[in-house]
């Protein structure tokens, strides 16, 4: 068999469900119902005139996976929805042991006559045969990497026919599948199967342009690398570069070589002024057009440099903060498959009012228009690899650490079709100034060879940054290093030569009665029941994430753009219907980010600045044991921090493996006025009191330090008191904390 399936796959599970039963209707389900959807151009990057809409209705059936040959039909499916979602007009569940088949007839229009006529597919999830007229044109691996197959020779004339065979193992198998899980649960989504993205027809000439790449530097020099397809001697490519209209340059070359513009006075991309210069290429014999596409390019660089901060990401030769929300990019009626572009182009609007630079996309590749809606928009496109969790090393629960080794095993067979997939997404991509950064694998799931990977990823991309595995194990490659905290915010520690980032944190969540896709046992990182409650966390994170910024943090990515099915972190509901938090209110918090570093000076030493001297207790010590007037007799004294030395960032001066601690210390001030910030690190729940009032009651565990607001008044000069408690039920364990004055200006 061509991949490897688990023992016990699913079918041998005699309990498994057939029919999907949820769904949630969003503002666009009647648009994709009535067929008035997807009828937009499919390939922004690389348009042709003339062209072929094969979305719509298409004959189905599902039989069990040794069958080979058209099983007959039992309904029909709405193309391009997986057979799973209610748009589909399906909704049913495809199981490893089955595949899934599809067919439809059509005819080439009079006027392509003597042209190649391909067949185009945006994605196929995952393993598909093809058949034209009963013979097989082309077969394809990968659920998320457009491919096109030349049907010329199948064809005859009048009706013709395609047969599909499409087989997709999902979690049973080791190929990239993201999110999806034959049952869904927690963070786990409905799975997919099938034609999920635009299929089309398109005439070409015998040779034709493939594909077009452009680099540009921000002098204004824009080299198009333009690929062509069954190349012949004496062709020549001409391009003509324009800006709403007005032409700004041309360049002629022979076949093999680069097109070479120059650009007088760039107007560069950037999430600010997203500036899109149009070129059209021309593909010539003589004089003799032999093929014509448009395409565009955006004016933009993306870097490393040294700063005063550290190791800084920087666009257009300025500091960048990468500062957007984790997208999952899953749809209550169409799952993988936004119901309309309208939708898919909706998130993206909704994100730049609130104040947002940039978008995690989250181990899925979405459909072309995306990016190019990205693009459009100003949205910094951080482009991560499906994945899969089988053959990563893991998550160690009791320390809640990546395991120590580094990579998992997989099989040889696995890692080459997983790098093919991946050269093709990051090949696809490249055209859009949007995307920015590469992230080959998240949380070590099915993470492996991880230096080799990560530098055969900037090998095929060196003009844009590459986060080798965001939150997994921390091998010391790549541009980036990223770890996640959940609420948080946090901060990795500064690194000579990469970037730090903080590539998942937040995670608040709040059900919305009505707009949930079930009634009850919904999840969240946290979980709040009114909007001023959320508000008033939300804000919490950013003013805390801002002043992160002096530690030399480059971005954050927030957790998440939607709720998805039973994870309500969204910022706005399920089925888009509501945004959570008023976008005015959101964007005035957001925005605070982008400014230049916040100095944060020591007020309170702790011990990342310098190990002090704390009283501290593992009994119970009684009910005012915070109070100024206390008496810490039988105490032990003991140095800052507290912890066992496995737990993440933890800088343990004192050991403590015990279930509960209580600390004290006493402390001068000089100068109680200003912007001042407790600096904590707690794993798990603490609660911090100043001169007898608590300022700080944090649930959960954090990787590092980070900040929280202390109110005014609290402090005051001369002697004060600092007392905390922590709890810890599992995995690491620390506590420490001090004071920071935040320097703005």
């Amino acid at each position: 068999m061509l991949i490897t399936l688990l023992a016990g796959m699913a079918m041998m599970d005699q309990d498994r469900p057939t029919n999907i039963e949820k769904w949630m209707p969003t503002r666009w389900t009647q648009e994709a119902i009535s067929g008035k959807a997807w009828h937009e151009y499919p390939r922004p990057q690389l348009i042709r005139s003339q062209w072929e809409n094969l979305n719509g209705t298409w004959d189905y059936a599902i039989a069990d996976s040794r069958v080979e040959t058209w099983p007959g039909v039992q309904g029909e499916i709405r193309v391009p929805f997986s057979i799973q979602s209610h748009l589909s007009g399906v909704q049913k569940q495809v199981y490893a042991d089955q595949a899934l088949w599809y067919r439809r007839s059509f005819t080439i229009p009079s006027g392509w006559k003597d042209k190649r006529i391909r067949l185009n597919f945006g994605a196929v999830d995952w393993q598909c045969k093809v058949l034209v007229n009963g013979k097989v044109v082309g077969e394809h691996f990968g659920g998320y990497d457009p491919f096109s197959i030349d049907i010329t020779d199948a064809l005859k004339s009048g009706s013709n026919e395609i047969v599909m065979r499409v087989w997709d193992p999902t979690t049973d198998g080791d190929q990239p599948y993201g999110k999806q899980n034959f049952r869904p649960s927690g963070i786990w989504y409905t799975a997919v199967t099938g034609i999920w993205q635009t299929v089309w027809l398109e005439p070409v000439a015998a040779t034709s342009i493939q594909s077009v790449v452009p680099e540009t530097k921000i002098s204004g020099a824009v080299r198009l690398a333009v690929s062509v397809q069954n190349l012949r001697e004496g062709l020549t490519l001409h391009a003509k570069a324009s800006l709403k209209g007005v032409p700004v340059a041309t360049a002629t070359a022979p076949t093999g070589s680069f097109l070479d513009l120059e650009i007088a006075k760039p107007k560069l991309w950037s999430p600010g002024s997203p500036t899109l210069y149009d070129v059209e290429i021309e593909l010539r014999r003589g004089t003799v057009v032999v093929d014509r596409v448009q395409s565009y390019f955006g004016i933009r660089e993306i870097a490393l440099r040294k700063d005063k901060y550290g190791v800084r990401t920087y666009l257009n030769g300025e500091p960048v903060f990468m500062f957007g929300p984790l997208d999952q990019g899953w749809w209550p009626d169409g799952l993988y498959t936004p119901p309309t572009d309208g939708a898919l182009r909706y998130d993206l609007e909704i994100l730049k009012k609130a104040g947002y630079n940039a978008i995690r996309k989250h181990v899925k590749v979405e459909p072309a228009r995306f990016y190019r809606h990205c693009d459009e928009l100003g949205l910094l496109v951080w482009q991560d690899m499906p994945s899969n969790l089988k053959f990563g090393p893991g998550w160690n629960t009791n320390t809640r650490q990546v395991n120590a080794k580094p990579d998992g095993n997989r099989p040889e067979d696995s890692k080459r079709r997983w790098e093919k997939e991946w050269a093709h997404i990051v090949e696809t991509c490249k055209p859009y100034p949007s995307v920015v950064v590469w992230v080959p694998f998240n949380e070590a799931w099915g993470q492996f060879d991880t230096k080799r990977i990560a530098e055969w990823t900037k090998k095929l991309d060196p003009t844009r940054l590459v986060n080798s595995a965001s939150g997994g194990n921390f091998v010391k490659t790549g541009d980036i290093m990223d770890i996640h905290v959940y609420p948080g915010p946090g901060a990795p520690d500064p690194e000579p030569n990469r970037a730090t980032v903080l590539g998942e944190f937040g995670g608040l969540g709040m059900p919305v009665e009505g707009h949930t896709w079930q009634q009850k046992d919904n999840w969240g990182y946290r979980n709040f029941t009114k909007v001023p409650e959320l508000m008033a966390r939300y804000e919490d994170l950013i003013k805390s994430l801002t002043l992160l910024k002096s530690k030399g943090l480059n971005a954050a990515i927030y957790t998440q753009t939607t709720d998805v099915e039973v994870e309500v972190n969204g910022l706005m509901t399920y089925d888009r219907a509501m945004v959570k938090m008023p976008l005015d209110w959101l964007r005035k918090v957001n925005t605070q980010v982008y400014g230049p570093p916040i100095t944060m000076k020591v007020v309170v030493p702790t011990a990342e600045d310098a190990p002090q001297d704390w009283s501290y207790t593992f009994m119970e010590p009684g009910t005012d044991w915070f109070a100024e007037s206390f008496k810490p007799s039988g105490w032990k004294v003991g140095k800052s921090g507290f912890g066992t030395e496995i737990t993440p960032g933890a800088r343990v001066g004192t050991v403590w493996s015990g279930d509960r601690i209580w600390i004290r210390r006493e402390f001068q001030v000089t100068d109680p006025s200003g912007d001042l910030w407790l600096k904590i690190h707690h794993d798990e729940d603490a609660e911090v009191y100043l001169n007898g009032k608590l300022v700080a009651k944090l649930e959960g565990y954090t990787s590092s330090y980070g900040y929280v607001d202390i109110p005014n008044g609290v402090l005051r000069k001369g002697r004060n008191v600092i007392a905390v408690s922590c709890r810890q039920t599992q995995g690491g364990q620390y506590i420490d904390a001090g004071i920071d004055r935040a320097i703005r200006g």
